[in-house]
């Protein structure tokens, strides 16, 4: 690769980037429908033809985006494999997928959103890619059980369970808050999220 064509590619990325933090903001608070690619322009502060050089419409720019938030899903948070210990296993993978909820929470809810609707831009997604995915992982806890390393557990439901409770701190922020008596959750709050989830979720496993 010519170094042309590297700080090319550098710049794509860097634009696409700014673009996606911008449209993540503006998708959680209008939905798709409500959304505009002239404020999704002034968020990120670079004039509107910019996103259509990149994007052919918000259509385009919202199923990229999703692309995107799956893409550092399954690179970032993906900690469950056979080779590793259980506990050391469901441990990161509890703390990576409650620090999503903190550092990125509208990834999440744009996500949960699109499930709520009937994922219609991730419906092909849901039965082929994340179907692959999903399989590798309940063979991964499969085997754990088959190994006396962790009860007998239904893998899907125990996958259910870790994504629902995490992603509740982000999806639900406004009612967990409230139920708290607090303004916002800090640092603290999160690692007693993690701490708590952790402990639960590994004894119902019988892991000590």
């Amino acid at each position: 690769m010519t170094k042309a064509k590297s700080s090319e590619g550098n710049i794509r990325q860097k634009n696409k980037s700014l673009i996606f933090n911008a449209a993540k903001k503006e998708f959680v608070t209008y939905g798709f429908k409500g959304a505009s690619i002239k404020r999704i322009a002034e968020r990120a502060g670079i004039p509107r033809a910019n996103i259509h050089y990149y994007f052919q419409d918000k259509t385009d720019l919202y199923q990229q985006l999703l692309s995107n938030i799956i893409e550092v899903w399954n690179r970032d948070y993906d900690t469950l494999n056979a080779e590793q210990d259980p506990k050391q296993a469901l441990t990161a993978y509890i703390r990576a997928k409650v620090m999503h909820s903190k550092n990125d929470p509208d990834s999440s809810r744009i996500f949960a959103s699109e499930l709520i609707h009937g994922a219609p831009v991730l419906n092909d997604y849901l039965n082929t890619g994340f179907q692959t995915w999903l399989q590798n992982k309940v063979t991964v806890i499969n085997s754990w059980v088959d190994n006396g390393l962790i009860d007998k557990v239904n893998p899907h439901h125990l996958l259910f369970l870790i994504w629902s409770s995490t992603q509740h701190y982000a999806d639900f922020n406004v009612q967990v808050v409230a139920a708290l008596n607090k303004e916002a959750m800090n640092d603290d709050d999160f690692e007693e999220v993690v701490s708590s989830l952790t402990q639960i979720i590994l004894k119902g496993c019988g892991i000590s």
